[in-house]
């Protein structure tokens, strides 16, 4: 075992992952993986097979070469070198069970080993690895146990090291924690030992290779049709709109979804921890936050970056996740020329995003009366659009809001959509349905009169009101 890891470490040196290709799909080797209740347990014998193969791979191999060749070709090379050694080895395996050593042995120098199967997937949303013996995926909301295994906890910190030395991060004992993404965007967090007592634990919060756009929503029931019609006249009138929700709810999806409904002419400048925004705009400026060095220095910070691009003549901010004192620079702009901006918050409701923006402006060390940073938040924020993720695992949009103003010393808020749960079927799954609020003159109306978008907006309220609320 020692030497195949070495030998993980070495080639990952030379022979980095460029575009991840997809892995060869044998008629054996793709089908096991087809659900995660399939996926055939290896024994114990075939890593022992596979440690052999994969050393003799690394003293055959000429890296030099194998570094000069595309991802397809150098999957060729070592399949033809396996091929080999397997047959010189006189290692004796059904033709199955040779192709699907050559798929783990190409995925393991190339790609990210075990993974490549589930990254390969579209249906699954999270990839929890609790150590190299355990892991588990999220499908349609729910957390299902799989059955692949990494060798051991160095080839799966090596795999860990791989994808986050692709964004210029390192992850080592004296730096365990790391955020980083893959190429299509999916966001990556690994977490080392010593904080990881059974070994890495990395988590992929996968992207759909399909963006999703809010008519698939509607489709998906998190939105009625006439709901999504109004969320895409916010998006289109400039409306500044905070999306809140819990861990998993949908915030960046549905992120990505308003930002479809922004006019192709405007500057846009997007600022993320990890990059993972999907805008089609042909004007778009993404900047992303920076770690410490070693040193502990050249760190840059999400309120640096929303500082910065005020001086990048932006039309749009578009703030990835709010953690912090960078909601008050987020207001700012909001308030001083840059409608139409957008941000997502963790909170449970619009009443609960509007107190956490309270907080973090008090963490981040402004000393404001209460008056007049609530005064701030209603200058600045239109519409909050909450997202949930409900007990049956499905996501749901529950509440488009409008922030009103202030009586008194309180915000005032009006619900203009919210989603209602009538019932529960045999499945356990959840039924309901959206419905308008009966707001026949909401406070945006004047803004989508402005941008010739009133009665569309009035035709989708009168269609979704419910007779059966007054």
């Amino acid at each position: 075992m020692p030497s195949g890891a070495q030998a993980v470490a070495t080639i990952d040196q030379v022979v980095p992952k460029k575009v991840k290709g997809k892995a060869a799909a044998p008629d054996g080797a793709s089908e096991p993986v087809s659900e995660p209740n399939e996926i055939k347990i290896k024994s114990e014998e075939y890593y022992d097979v596979k440690t052999q193969v994969f050393s003799a791979l690394i003293d055959t191999i000429d890296l030099s070469q194998l570094s000069k060749l595309d991802n397809e070709g150098a999957r060729e090379e070592i399949r033809d070198i396996v091929n080999d050694i397997v047959a010189i080895k006189s290692i004796v395996m059904s033709i199955s069970e040779q192709e699907e050593l050559l798929a783990d042995i190409c995925n393991d120098v190339l790609g990210y080993g075990p993974l490549e199967p589930l990254l390969e997937r579209d249906d699954i949303a999270d990839i929890m690895v609790n150590g190299a013996k355990q892991t588990f995926i999220e499908v349609d909301g729910k957390t299902q146990n799989t059955n692949v295994r990494f060798r051991d906890n160095d080839q799966l910190m090596n795999i860990c090291q791989r994808i986050v030395s692709q964004v210029g991060r390192r992850v080592d004992e004296s730096s365990p924690i790391c955020d980083a993404r893959l190429a299509d965007g999916s966001r990556v967090n690994v977490i080392a030992p010593p904080l990881a007592l059974d070994g890495p634990t990395l988590t992929i919060r996968k992207f759909k290779k399909d963006k999703l756009t809010l008519d698939q929503l509607v489709k998906f029931g998190a939105i009625s049709e006439e709901g999504a019609e109004v969320l895409k006249i916010i998006g289109r009138v400039r409306c500044n709109i905070v999306i809140s929700g819990g861990t998993g709810s949908g915030k960046t999806t549905l992120l990505n979804c308003m930002t479809n409904y922004i006019d192709e002419d405007e500057r846009v400048i997007t600022c993320e921890d990890s990059a993972e925004l999907q805008l089609q705009q042909p004007h778009v400026v993404r900047l992303e936050t920076r770690p410490p060095n070693l040193e502990g220095e050249g760190k840059i910070t999400m309120t640096d970056l929303v500082k910065n691009c005020l001086r990048m003549r932006p039309e749009r901010i578009i703030v990835g996740e709010v953690r912090g004192s960078e909601v008050f620079d987020l207001l700012q702009a909001m308030n001083t020329g840059h409608d139409g901006s957008m941000g997502t918050i963790h909170s449970n409701s619009p009443r609960e995003c509007l107190s956490r923006m309270e907080s973090m402006i008090a963490m981040g060390g402004f000393q404001l009366p209460q008056k007049t940073v609530r005064e701030i938040i209603c200058g600045s924020i239109d519409i909050i659009i909450q997202a949930k993720r409900l007990r049956d695992g499905s996501r749901r949009i529950t509440h488009i809001t409008e922030v009103l103003g202030m009586e008194g010393d309180v915000i005032i808020t009006q619900d203009i959509f919210l989603y209602d749960i009538v019932g529960e079927d045999a499945d356990g799954k959840l039924i309901g349905k959206h419905r308008s609020c009966g707001v026949g003159n909401p406070k945006m109306a004047e803004r989508a009169k402005y941008y010739g978008e009133g009665p569309r907006l009035a035709a989708a309220l009168d269609a979704s009101e419910d007779p059966d609320q007054f």
